[in-house]
């Protein structure tokens, strides 16, 4: 801090995390903003931030760095923050060469690599499909004779369910690794479990989750992601199973892997077959697809500007004080539109408190007092969704937000 000013240096390669800025700049530290060419004329907020500059879009790791350590030598960075997933393990590595403070690469790994945060929620004693990297043949020989398929075979470094196979029998396996080559060692195999999937939204703070809110998605994302249809979530009864449940896992597994402070989005499986929860993956992220919008109209609390207020507090050694939430239900629906700006002014419910604005996406967001409400507005609104707005796409190879 050598003029008296502390900086952020926030990565992203996607358009997200305005609010994170802002709240920076609010509290007197000075964002600067490292983002890709074919975002230049995103809406970004230009009237806070210190200085932004563009990179190429099919940028090197190496290419980052050395472009941080450029800008360095005018500008002292306190910390480096990645606003996106797919830059967690670059601003580890910028992190590392440049040793500013903040989670390295192998602390970033258990909340990055699927193969890596299993290993250590399986080690730390919570229940996670069984699985098996894909390494050594005999091993996956012996994973497929003992435990029963269908299989997953996932990407060890995606996002939500991008590019997740699923495999039935051996012999498709094998051919699948063969067209992935010396890539196959980016994937693990896992045993499919067959549930409803629930995601926790969390903040943690000096290695303890001091804010959890807790979500059902209606279909599961994978099969929203490869078969089509609308997305929904909604906040679950706080006075369920369910919720109980799945914060007091939530609350040592966050910290278990390794976080200090920051936000988390975990997904958590409840199987058909015995009724139990297992980890699916957890990420130091806020949740895309307009999670934080919904947690914000269930509580209050934004979770961009709750990140950077961490941050924020940790740079000047202070404590950071969550601050008074509400307790009230929220649920969103959203999909893939046919046309550039669905029109969604017919639905008129009065506990309608966001409607989504994205290129070729129609969204709601609903929030009431009542969780039973909610579930009955978004089981009526993804029929009414999927009949007037919904565009059938093939699977994504990357991210689209």
């Amino acid at each position: 801090m050598p003029d008296g000013s502390y900086r952020f240096l926030c990565i992203s390669s996607y358009e997200k995390g305005q609010d994170f800025m802002r709240q920076a700049a609010e509290t007197g530290v000075k964002p600067t903003l490292l983002t890709v060419e074919k975002l230049r004329d995103a809406p970004w907020p230009h009237d806070i931030l210190e200085d932004i500059t563009f990179m190429p879009d099919t940028f090197s790791v190496d290419d980052l760095i050395k472009t941080v350590c450029w800008m360095s030598r005018g500008r002292h960075f306190d910390r480096v923050i990645a606003l996106d997933e797919f830059d967690l393990e670059a601003a580890a590595k910028v992190r590392e060469h440049t040793r500013i403070p903040g989670m390295g690469v192998t602390s970033t790994a258990y909340y990055r690599d699927k193969l890596a945060m299993r290993t250590g929620a399986s080690e730390s004693g919570f229940l996670v499909p069984e699985f098996c990297r894909v390494l050594n043949y005999d091993e996956l020989r012996a994973y497929m004779k003992g435990v029963h398929g269908p299989w997953l075979l996932k990407p060890r470094a995606e996002a939500s369910a991008l590019g997740i196979r699923k495999i039935y029998e051996p012999e498709q396996l094998w051919r699948t690794l063969d067209e992935l080559g010396e890539a196959q060692t980016n994937y693990l195999l896992e045993q499919f479990v067959p549930g409803d999937i629930f995601h926790v939204d969390s903040i943690v703070s000096e290695h303890k989750v001091v804010f959890s809110a807790v979500h059902q998605y209606g279909k599961p994302p994978m099969q929203v992601m490869h078969e089509g249809g609308v997305f929904t979530t909604r906040t679950v009864d706080r006075s369920s199973r369910e919720w109980k449940e799945l914060t007091e896992v939530n609350a040592r597994l966050a910290p278990e892997l390794g976080m200090a402070r920051g936000v988390t989005h975990g997904e958590y499986i409840r199987a058909h077959e015995d009724g139990r929860f297992y980890f699916l993956e957890i990420a130091a992220r806020v949740g895309g697809a307009f999670i934080s919008d919904l947690i914000e109209a269930a509580t209050g609390i934004n979770l961009w500007r709750e990140w950077a207020r961490l941050e924020v507090a940790d740079l000047r050694g202070e404590p950071y004080v969550l601050p008074i939430f509400t307790e009230k239900y929220a649920g969103s629906v959203l999909c893939l539109a046919k046309t550039e700006e669905p029109d969604t002014s017919s639905f008129d419910a009065p506990e309608i408190v966001t409607r989504m604005r994205k290129h070729h996406h129609a969204g709601l967001i609903v929030c009431s007092e009542n969780p039973g409400r909610v579930r009955e507005l978004l089981d009526r609104y993804s029929t009414e969704f999927a009949q007037r707005f919904l565009a059938a796409l093939p699977p994504p190879d990357k991210p689209t937000s």
